[in-house]
């Protein structure tokens, strides 16, 4: 991957290092993104007692670790992969994969276009890296918000040719959004209230998803393309939801939860 940061990195950033060389206590490292080495010290590699840091790490291992300390006047970088859980690596590894698929399509016009990639890769990111932090995010807002890469001023016939390939390869995220529901009525024919209020509420949109969960609860699911549409549909099934309950005497909490595919 070409992608690099100027400058240090922040103590608690989450960064992808390679392995270079293993100690009798200690890994030396190279914090990729800023290509600058930084310490990784055996009580940092994994909890409990290591015998043999060779099983945990070999040179040449890509590995996710998070920025201890920064001794700025000295240039020495204290790094940690024990203090990252798997979420965050997940993330990192995630933000890295996107990363690379935006470098592919520089690369793929490059190709096109029969120019040096490299070069091509220079040309557009010293435009992109004013405003964005990755070309990932740039290439997103591309698709997102339908945001023209003229405006960085990127040549017209170079921005035109990436557009059409970023469209083509990058589809729009999708976000799940919802929470746990519980509804409870004492009529009669309480089941049928409830029921016939949760059908209703999935007819106002067809990516509203309502499942039984025992006991009176439900969980609520939405998928939404962006954030802002999805809280948007959020609200008004919540809001409807409570006006049918209240109509009909019946018992309604929400509760926001995260919401995994």
């Amino acid at each position: 991957m070409l992608y690099r940061r100027s400058g240090m990195p922040k103590e608690g950033e989450i960064v992808q290092c390679t392995v270079t060389n293993i100690h009798f206590n200690s890994v030396f490292v190279t914090v990729d993104e800023y290509d600058k080495k930084a310490m990784l010290h055996i009580s940092e590699v994994s909890p409990g007692r290591i015998r043999n840091l060779r099983d945990y790490v070999k040179e040449g291992k890509v590995i996710i670790c998070t920025i201890l300390r920064i001794q700025k006047e000295r240039g020495l970088i204290d790094v940690s992969l024990r203090r990252v859980n798997e979420g965050q690596r997940r993330k990192k590894l995630s933000q890295i994969k996107q990363e690379q698929m935006a470098e592919k399509i520089v690369e793929f016009v490059a190709k096109d276009q029969k120019v040096e990639f490299r070069k091509l890769y220079d040309e557009v990111t010293e435009k992109v890296f004013e405003k964005y932090a990755s070309l990932y995010e740039c290439f997103e807002e591309v698709v997102m918000e339908d945001f023209s890469l003229l405006s960085l001023g990127i040549r017209e016939d170079l921005a035109k040719t990436l557009e059409e390939i970023i469209k083509q390869r990058i589809k729009p995220p999708i976000i799940y959004l919802g929470g746990k529901l519980l509804l409870t009525s004492r009529a009669d024919d309480g089941v049928e209230v409830v029921k016939s209020i949760l059908m209703e509420a999935e007819k106002i949109d067809e990516e509203v998803n309502i499942k039984y969960l025992g006991g009176g609860g439900y969980i609520l699911k939405l998928v939404a393309e962006d954030y802002k549409s999805g809280e948007k549909l959020l609200k008004e099934v919540i809001s409807f939801l409570e006006n049918e309950c209240k109509k009909k005497k019946t018992e309604f909490s929400f509760e926001r939860v995260e919401i995994e595919n």
